[in-house]
């Protein structure tokens, strides 16, 4: 599996619904309140990318946007996040951005939007089957079968047994759990979450059901860690 995108993020610190849609995406970043400082603390290979936003200090934003595209190897992928007032002026900069969202953004719409950027680096893994042990689960087809028996699934369960699936060994939380699937504006309690762990494991069977562990106090984890020996 390659490596998650390598993000540099403005402002410092970022709002949290942004450091909560990151880090929920599965992406490696930090975040900065100067572009020279997201330069000299680069990774190795430099920066994949970077998510700006602009709408609450746009000379900040705007400057951030300009220290990355202006080096030698300047960064290549650069997401900026605008209020709608600005948009008429998006013309005037479109070569320090490559894609842009509307502040207050939607979770989704900006996961979606990365994953757009991101497709080469990212697609063989986010579009590729997911498998574990019998079980295998294809995105692009929401099909799930294990050993080769379909389950029948319905979107939301698929959804949930995908998400869990796809990070093995990690403990989450019930309110995690709804963040990520049912997305933040989803009212239902995370007892909707237990509802369909329970359907989960009725649907792959007595002997596949301890899948997915119930964690005392904490939430669930599917399965055991990939890099478990």
């Amino acid at each position: 599996m390659s490596q998650p995108p390598a993000l540099a993020v403005f402002p410092s610190p970022p709002p949290i619904d942004l450091a909560r849609t990151l880090d929920l995406a599965g992406y490696r970043w930090k975040d900065f309140a100067l572009g020279d400082d997201a330069i000299r603390h680069q990774p190795d290979g430099g920066w994949d990318g970077a998510v700006v936003m602009c709408d609450d200090d746009p000379d900040g934003g705007w400057a951030m946007c300009r220290a990355l595209r202006r080096r030698d190897d300047p960064v290549g992928r650069v997401l900026v996040m605008v209020a709608g007032s600005q948009l008429p002026d998006l013309e005037l900069r479109d070569d320090l951005f490559d894609d842009f969202c509307l502040a207050p953004f939607h979770p989704r719409e900006l996961e979606a939007r990365l994953r757009h950027m991101f497709w080469r680096q990212m697609g063989p893994d986010a579009e590729g089957l997911v498998e574990y042990g019998p079980l295998a689960l294809n995105p692009s087809t929401y099909q799930a079968s294990l050993g080769g028996r379909p389950l029948d699934l319905t979107y939301m369960e698929y959804e949930l047994l995908k998400y869990l699936a796809q990070n093995p060994g990690r403990v989450f939380s019930r309110e995690t759990i709804l963040s990520a699937v049912w997305g933040y504006e989803y009212f239902g309690g995370a007892r909707t979450v237990d509802v369909h762990i329970r359907r989960l494991r009725a649907k792959l069977g007595e002997e596949h059901a301890n899948l997915i562990q119930t964690v005392r106090s904490v939430g669930y984890r599917f399965g055991q860690s990939r890099w478990s020996s």
